[in-house]
């Protein structure tokens, strides 16, 4: 008789991002991409592993470009791609992979049909159709110029709404594993205090990661326990052993989290 073959642990898809520009690091804008590609790559079935926020200066766009492109699977970046000086990043990510900067036929004709009407195809705004020799396109059917795709690497805008319709776009077109599921659990007690017990939990449940999460309202602690797997099964039979630990310590559970 011969014993079972070992199963085979998932491959697990990673996944990259580079949040370029200065007004980011001053803190007078809000980035709010990092929250939006985490959540849609996690449903393509990619987790996002590493977020690095870098101004606009070449040599540290292409320093973070060389180092996470080897590391993952896919790397992201918003910012950098507009019609201004500033905007750096495709002469940046040309840099890195050695290649040159060209004006893409279809994005030209893209933004000289969108600016037609609006005061015609600018020198500034033909920056926007230039890119890494040898890149694709991204639809953008918000703003007209487009997002660049070229080999593992995707530059993407920096305005939120326009990121959203080029994530919108690339659905469904990049190779990657099953989708991270979560349960939230909520209780109002000090995360200290069920330490050992969430440790336990989750060595218990293979193929289950266990995120404790605490906080201070109305005048108490309390925590959100979020349990993440790629298998439903799993991650019900984690959750239903999460909430009878808690509840034998006296605590009431909150499903959906506090």
């Amino acid at each position: 008789m011969t014993a079972d073959a070992p199963a085979q642990t998932p491959r697990i898809w990673t996944a990259a991002l580079i949040v370029i520009g200065d007004e980011i690091l001053s803190g007078r804008t809000q980035d709010k991409n990092v929250a939006q590609v985490a959540t849609w790559l996690n449903v393509q079935g990619i987790r996002l592993k590493e977020v690095r926020v870098v101004a606009d200066d070449m040599d540290a766009i292409v320093e973070a470009v060389n180092l996470l492109r080897a590391r993952n699977d896919y790397l992201f970046t918003t910012g950098g791609i507009g019609p201004t000086h500033d905007d750096i990043t495709v002469d940046a990510i040309a840099q890195a992979l050695e290649v040159d900067v060209v004006i893409h036929p279809v994005a030209r004709a893209m933004l000289d049909g969108y600016y037609a009407t609006r005061g015609g195809l600018t020198e500034g705004r033909l920056r926007m159709a230039r890119v890494p020799d040898g890149a694709e396109l991204i639809e953008n059917r918000m703003s007209g110029a487009p997002g660049i795709r070229i080999g593992n690497l995707f530059l993407m805008a920096g305005v939120p709404h326009i990121t959203a319709g080029m994530l919108d776009a690339l659905t469904g077109t990049l190779e990657g594993g099953l989708p991270l599921l979560s349960v939230t659990l909520g209780c109002w007690v000090a995360e200290s205090e069920v330490a050992d017990l969430l440790g336990s939990t989750e060595r218990a449940h293979e193929g289950c990661q266990i995120g404790s999460y605490p906080f201070f309202r109305e005048g108490r602690v309390g925590a959100n326990f979020v349990i993440r797997s790629t298998d439903q099964v799993r991650l019900d039979a984690c959750a239903l052993a999460l909430t009878s630990a808690l509840e034998a310590t006296g605590r009431e559970v909150t499903p959906g989290g506090i």
